[in-house]
């Protein structure tokens, strides 16, 4: 009796009285023996119910999706409001040719100066810099290596990692052969004088969600293609291949994406290029470890909740989430979702447009908000460039901003706050986000109801006994939830929209730390059996699904470390379909924050040219 609450309709709730929450979920931390025990009693029908009862109670799971009356109506895929057009952008036709539109988003970088990466003798101290597509173009052109050479570089760094024990492979399918087909196509074209576009004879590497023939799509599990064939490339991978990409195979991933560490019992756990015994950050994680080692210049990822942007910041590297609709999910395995999105992951904001303007292009439009407007890039080559960074307000939320395991993260975050105000006049004002706790149960619910439809048939064929305790743990969970719960967290989608659309009438961009917490320790115990630590998944996520629930795009630059060296990013959250804007602040942030990058522990230098 009394338990039911009536929110109030969103256009009438007084922000003077929402308070903040810090967040905390309560769960078991879990490996080993214990672990595979809790997977066996957390499937169990009875006592299983009363657990998953248990966890969403004291996570307030409960409160919001059986007692209260939300008001809205569902708003079952993001929907948006007309945007402003962005100032100074270069814009792309969709239907356009990938290499097309990658020549023109070259002619939107600054300019190249060879020096700058190849005159190692020029007295200045050494600073240790990822090499750029356009470094792999030049040596091409100017005859210093080939695809072939770079090729073979890599499988030999390949071969090495693969003989490592225990195993932590960066990719799960990978094919020699096919990578030398590739780079021999691609070195013959250079000695003909024509190239494909600045992407030909560039090494990409590819999720294991996102088909790319003739490599098999297993979601990181260990039986997703006996039931499911790869017959062509995904739509993003066609549009790289068609730019001239050389596809090294397929990366490791958090099966089939749930969850945010990178653990894969099954082919073993990449660890960090910054340290080993750490993990990578997930489900993305043998993309942003592959990029952030050295071996690719980019990788392609699904971020489904904040799956890009978390490896991402872990490893040191940038995440690009695009605006939901903005790339084609057809050949993956979340074609049919509504949080998830294809992107890139690469080692510079300037390499993360020339793998954007590759991909890009519409879902098909039975499944995608009304884009009103082409795909832009920022114009880096012009001088208004400083002046439209000027005119940009950034919207923090100091109580949530803060709201993380050290110090460290915010130090680092505010320091990059302080630059972009006195290097580019950036200012900086106070926003409140409410019911941040009703996002994140928004946000499983509709990323669990969508796992389910993929899975379920395949479970009730008897393959959910080969999925990892991790992906168990989380399907029961997901199981947990009624018709009901989905419809009701489809209208906290639209309260939650609202809120960010009135925030976005006064700012143009929010800003948060990418993660809660930096690189988490891998437990040996976890490395056979996985872990479930629902703390660690809040943390890593934290940030980062207010763009996947809403669709919004989103990029994570890295900025520093902390005191352990650990990579640390800052989140950029845009309005709908703004990516250029996000794409001009991290190219300004990524230039003052050059000089505290450092060499990972694990890092090879694959473009070997004297």
């Amino acid at each position: 009796m009394g338990k039911k609450q009536v929110m109030v309709p969103v256009n009438e709730v007084d922000l003077t009285e929402v308070k903040y929450v810090p967040e905390k979920f309560e769960a078991p931390h879990l490996t080993g023996f214990w672990f595979k025990l809790f997977v066996k009693v957390m499937e169990a029908p009875l006592i299983g119910s009363l657990i998953t009862s248990h966890l969403k109670q004291k996570n307030g799971m409960t409160e919001i999706l059986k007692n209260t009356v939300i008001p809205e109506v569902p708003m079952f895929i993001p929907q948006f409001p007309l945007q402003d057009p962005e100032p100074g952008v270069v814009c792309l036709e969709e239907d356009g040719k990938p290499e097309e539109r990658v020549d023109l988003a070259l002619k939107c970088l600054p300019h190249y100066d060879p020096s700058s990466s190849w005159n190692s003798g020029s007295g200045e101290p050494f600073r240790f810099r990822y090499w750029k597509i356009r470094d792999y173009g030049y040596a091409y052109r100017s005859k210093f290596t080939t695809p072939s050479m770079v090729a073979e570089q890599f499988i030999s760094a390949i071969e090495v990692l693969n003989d490592k024990q225990p195993s932590a492979p960066l990719l799960i399918s990978f094919d020699p052969k096919e990578v030398r087909r590739q780079a021999a196509a691609s070195t013959q074209r250079f000695e003909e004088g024509i190239p494909l576009s600045i992407l030909d004879g560039i090494l990409i590497a590819v999720k294991d969600d996102i088909d790319c023939f003739p490599h098999p799509s297993k979601g990181g599990s260990t039986w997703f293609h006996e039931v499911r064939q790869v017959n062509i490339d995904a739509v993003s991978v066609s549009r790289l291949r068609s730019s001239g990409a050389i596809l090294v195979g397929k990366t490791n991933m958090h099966e089939f994406g749930m969850g945010t560490t990178g653990n894969n019992p099954n082919y073993g756990t990449p660890g960090n290029p910054h340290n080993p015994k750490r993990y990578t950050g997930g489900s993305s994680s043998g993309s942003a470890a592959i990029v952030a080692s050295g071996l690719c210049s980019a990788a392609l990822g699904t971020d489904g909740g904040g799956s890009i942007r978390i490896p991402a910041s872990l490893c040191g590297v940038v995440g690009l989430k695009t605006t939901f609709g903005r790339t084609d999910l057809t050949g993956s395995l979340w074609e049919a979702g509504t949080v998830t999105i294809a992107g890139p992951i690469t080692a510079t904001v300037e390499d993360a447009i020339l793998v954007y303007a590759a991909i890009l292009g519409s879902s098909p439009a039975d499944r995608i908000p009304l884009n009103p407007s082409l795909p832009c890039l920022p114009d880096l080559s012009s001088n208004e460039s400083s002046n439209i960074l000027g005119s940009l307000t950034l919207g923090k939320y100091t109580k949530w901003f803060n709201d993380v395991s050290s110090t460290d993260i915010t130090d680092k975050c505010e320091d990059v706050l302080n630059q972009l105000f006195h290097l580019h006049g950036c200012k900086t004002t106070e926003i409140v986000i409410p019911e941040l706790r009703e996002l994140r149960t928004a946000h499983t619910v509709t990323f669990g109801s969508e796992s389910l439809c993929l899975l379920n048939p395949d479970c009730e064929d008897g393959k959910g006994v080969r999925l990892t305790n991790d992906t168990r743990t989380n399907l029961a969970l997901f199981r947990s939830f009624a018709a009901s719960d989905y419809v009701s967290v489809q209208r906290l989608r639209r309260r939650i929209m609202y809120y960010h659309m009135e925030i976005f009438k006064k700012v143009d961009v929010i800003v948060t730390p990418t993660t809660g917490m930096t690189a988490p320790e891998i437990p040996e115990s976890a490395l056979e059996v996985g872990e479930t630590n629902l703390q660690v998944v809040a943390s890593l996520m934290q940030f980062a699904i207010t763009a996947n629930i809403l669709g919004l795009p989103a990029i994570s630059v890295p900025i520093g470390y902390d005191k352990q060296g650990l990579p640390i990013g800052l989140q950029l959250i845009g309005r709908p379909w703004c990516e250029a804007t996000i794409l001009r602040l991290a190219s300004v942030i990524e230039e003052f924050s050059a000089e505290y990058r450092k060499k990972p522990m694990e890092f090879y230098d694959i473009l070997k040219v004297k």
